[in-house]
């Protein structure tokens, strides 16, 4: 899609919701100019940026560490094949595990790519609090949040570069990803779908909430958590939502 054909798109979508009755906060949330296929290809850009950055994003080897490349892989497979992911089949899936063990992060790029630090692993209590952070990121990119946000945001012109193989403009995404402060829609939705993918699976559905319990009572939560919904509220919201799915 050409540049005028985009802004032309976005044009006529913002103005016909402005005089809409329906334009609420939702919908502009779920604004995304982009295509699965465009996903597919910025996610590959930015997982091979990754990859030549060893010094920004140190990947633990796969040789001799296969043991827990297999704990997280296999995690990650089964909520993969709980029947609830939209883009099962489009995505890459890969999960790829950073070794900083001072961070406490996970994140999620378009396409499937899925990057968690080992600060993070070590730091969780059970497998049920790692699976539930795991789909969360997972809802991040089946979703397509990344897109839709930056979609919101106004970073049309820079995803375009990034997505057609612009070194500089694939750089500046990796950066945003990495940083990228979703809407408070779509955190909330990132961990309503958490709750619905381990509910097809043996893990505590309200898996993610142990994580955000241990978060809440740290004192002062991650960087990362910032911007985020307060713990707290997301715990309450957690559990209510996987003890109405049963």
């Amino acid at each position: 899609m050409s540049y005028t054909k985009v802004f032309l798109c976005f044009a006529l979508l913002l103005s016909g919701l402005l005089i809409s009755c329906d334009f609420t906060k939702k919908t502009v949330n779920n604004i995304n100019l982009f295509t699965i296929e465009d996903d597919i290809r910025l996610g590959k850009q930015v997982s091979e940026e990754i990859a030549s950055d060893p010094r920004q994003f140190p990947l633990l080897p796969e040789r001799g560490n296969e043991e827990v490349y297999r704990y997280v892989r296999s995690i990650t497979n089964r909520i993969l094949n709980s029947g609830k992911i939209v883009n099962r089949n489009n995505f890459a899936w890969s999960v790829q595990i950073i070794d900083d063990a001072e961070t406490l992060n996970a994140f999620a790029t378009p396409g499937g790519y899925l990057y968690v630090y080992t600060g993070l692993i070590k730091y969780l209590d059970s497998e049920d609090q790692l699976a539930g952070v795991m789909g969360h990121e997972i809802a991040h990119s089946d979703q397509r949040h990344s897109t839709k946000q930056m979609t919101k945001s106004g970073a049309i012109d820079l995803l375009l570069s990034a997505a057609l193989g612009e070194r500089a403009a694939v750089r500046q995404v990796v950066g945003g990803l990495i940083g990228l402060r979703f809407s408070r829609t779509h955190e909330t939705e990132a961990d309503e779908y958490s709750v619905r993918y381990l509910c097809s699976t043996d893990y505590n559905a309200a898996g993610a909430a142990g994580f955000f319990k241990k978060i809440g009572g740290a004192g002062s939560p991650p960087e990362f958590l910032s911007t985020h919904p307060n713990p707290t509220n997301r715990v309450q919201e957690i559990e209510n939502r996987a003890r109405a799915n049963g």
